[in-house]
């Protein structure tokens, strides 16, 4: 049959399938590192406030933490959109537990292999979720802290981190972590880390929540600011020793 000859009908329904099989190609809105630890009570988590349009900082005041379920906490690295669409994934997981109603609950790992088993499907779909994400809980007196990105690689581990937390802050708690941390000090360690983001990450806000998950449950802190200082001679003269000949 000639192409003249084929029914509107099939052309109209050839366009729509076209259509309906886009992929997101690359993220819009974005959130930069999030960084989880272990301490002796529970886990801590950190994430600055800001989402990024590309390049510019758009908005200051996103929360990248969110509770799920009883137990656990998820942080969001990566396109804030495709995160709500997790968020929306683990709620239907949530209710569908309650349903059960056999005093049981699921428990942060529980939570992360469905995680790491959802980013992995969308992966093979060629349609990912761009997200890395951190998800830490505490049941049964166990604490449990593991990461996925956007493709389904994923890892337990005592300290995590997404984006530039990967390269800055993993080195810092390396060194500095050890399993007996108290609050105040796992607190401070995560402040050291979220100051050295905001020094060298353009997409990073002075504008944080923390986050402690203990057997009693989920306390998300209120927004605060770090101090810093500007006055390093690094910043004062950044191309220093790199100037072209141009």
């Amino acid at each position: 049959m000639l192409d003249s000859e084929v029914p509107a009908t099939s052309k109209n329904s050839s366009v729509i399938s076209e259509a309906d099989s886009q992929r997101t190609l690359y993220p819009y809105v974005t959130g930069t590192s999030v960084v989880g630890i272990k301490y002796k009570d529970g886990i801590l988590m950190a994430a600055d406030m800001g989402g990024s349009y590309g390049s510019t900082l758009r908005y200051k005041g996103v929360e990248r933490m969110k509770p799920v379920g009883k137990h656990s906490l998820i942080g969001a690295s990566g396109e804030l959109s495709d995160f709500q669409e997790i968020l929306r994934y683990l709620d239907e997981l949530m209710l569908y537990d309650n349903l059960w109603d056999n005093g049981n609950s699921l428990g942060p790992k529980e939570v992360h292999n469905y995680l790491t088993r959802v980013m992995y499907n969308r992966r093979n779909q060629f349609n990912p979720l761009w997200n890395s994400l951190v998800l830490g809980g505490v049941k049964n007196g166990q604490k449990y802290l593991g990461t996925v990105n956007m493709i389904g690689v994923h890892y337990e581990d005592n300290h995590v981190a997404t984006g530039f937390g990967n390269h800055l802050a993993r080195p810092i708690l390396r060194d500095e972590w050890h399993e007996n941390l108290s609050f105040e000090d796992g607190v401070k360690l995560l402040e050291k880390c979220m100051r050295v983001l905001l020094y060298r990450d353009r997409s990073a806000v002075n504008k944080l929540q923390a986050t402690n998950i203990t057997e009693e449950g989920v306390t998300i802190s209120q927004p605060y600011a770090l101090k810093t200082s500007w006055n390093l001679a690094a910043f004062k003269n950044p191309t220093v020793g790199a100037e072209g000949s141009w």
